[in-house]
């Protein structure tokens, strides 16, 4: 009796494990997406536009840290802010105070840069339509397995963003560029994100499916812009990519976020707007799409035909000794891209600057103390 006590209960315990399987590969496979492409835009120029280049090469940083390689990413920055003749650390643009992130880094590959930024252009990578002798660096090479993020920033206003203070896309020209991807079957799934003033109104034409949009504000909303450095002069990142991206750092390969953690990681009290989504054109329920879907890359698998028993333990190789003069020096990888460290660690001493309006009211201190010490007919002394 006991014997057969303790069959049933390793039936139950196999049929539980094999349920967990079979929910963990329906899991896996529910996108129906084979490979991950990302576009990623600053539209801006000019030095007063830093955060914008900081804003497109953060989001760069962690596509690349979730798994999505360079030859998936297109790059498109308007200004080179690394080489600006105001930076005062050339090769460098950062996106946290005091100067501790560098998002440039040694290993980013742009595609289009400066002059290249154009609405044509971006349009021309989105729907295929590239001269025969465009690089393949600078083609969105999907398909109709292909979950495609799309991330735009710059200037905007009720339905059209800028490029470059030069011309705009609309609203309905962005939405028809989206359709005619999903006639042409270049994207499976498509996330669209947007930081800018009124970014709402940019999603508001769409009608393609499989597609979900956020945005950093609503119509007549501004968005607005966060952490200024006094050493560069201008403000590093706007609000929503900020604490997009604070999000994004505890992320995973392997995390089980979904999208509706995502729609909730900038509250209107920390973004000053009403960040925005939509989701009604897309075919899945959100908390179903894992943040990864659209912001790493499906590993590789190896497919076989062959039964494998997933119960067994498995049997390690064994070990063939190792002449010991070769042990004597252990490597190690380092740790990538450690940036949750760095958003929270506190400032070094010799990267401290005086809070805004400090050197002014010391002046004004000095300038009291002596005036009620000497009088106004000693003001000759100090010029």
């Amino acid at each position: 009796m006991k014997i057969l006590n303790l069959l049933s209960l390793f039936a139950t315990y196999l049929l539980a494990n094999s349920i967990n399987i079979e929910d963990n590969v329906g899991q896996f496979f529910s996108s129906g997406h084979t490979n991950n492409w990302a576009v990623l835009v600053c539209t801006s120029r000019f030095w007063f536009n830093y955060r914008h280049v900081a804003n497109t090469l953060s989001v760069y940083r962690s596509v690349k840290r979730l798994g999505i390689p360079d030859s998936h990413i297109v790059l498109m920055l308007a200004d080179d802010m690394a080489c600006n003749h105001r930076n005062p650390k050339p090769a460098t643009v950062f996106s946290h105070k005091n100067m501790e992130l560098n998002v440039y880094g040694d290993d980013v590959e742009v595609d289009y840069r400066g002059y290249e930024v154009t609405v044509e252009n971006f349009l021309r990578v989105l729907t295929g339509r590239l001269p025969p002798s465009t690089p393949r660096s600078k083609r969105l090479l999907s398909d109709d397995r292909s979950n495609i993020l799309i991330y735009l920033t710059g200037h905007g206003g009720n339905g059209f963003l800028k490029f470059q203070d030069s011309e705009e896309i609309s609203n309905v020209e962005l939405a028809d560029a989206f359709e005619q991807m999903w006639q042409k079957r270049r994207y499976n799934e498509l996330l669209f994100i947007i930081d800018t003033c009124q970014g709402a109104s940019m999603y508001e034409r769409f009608y393609s499916p499989n597609l979900m949009a956020l945005a950093s504000s609503q119509v007549g909303e501004d968005s607005l812009s966060h952490q200024p450095d006094l050493a560069i002069g201008v403000h590093l990142m706007d609000r929503y990519t900020f604490y997009l991206l604070e999000f994004l750092e505890d992320i995973h390969p392997a995390s089980k976020s979904n999208m509706n953690d995502l729609f909730k990681v900038c509250p209107k009290s920390q973004c000053v707007s009403t960040p925005g989504h939509r989701t009604d054109l897309f075919l899945r329920d959100p908390g179903s799409a894992l943040i990864t879907d659209f912001f790493g890359s499906v590993r590789k698998v190896e497919l076989t035909m062959e039964t494998i028993n997933l119960t067994e333990p498995i049997e390690q190789a064994e070990q063939k000794p190792v002449n010991t003069e070769l042990q004597k020096e252990k490597y190690s990888y380092v740790d990538q891209l450690p940036v949750s460290e760095i958003i929270h660690q506190k400032p070094k001493q010799r990267d401290w600057h005086p809070p805004d309006g400090f050197i002014l009211g010391l002046w004004t201190l000095i300038l009291l103390v002596f005036f009620r010490t000497y009088g106004m007919k000693h003001l000759k002394h100090i010029f």
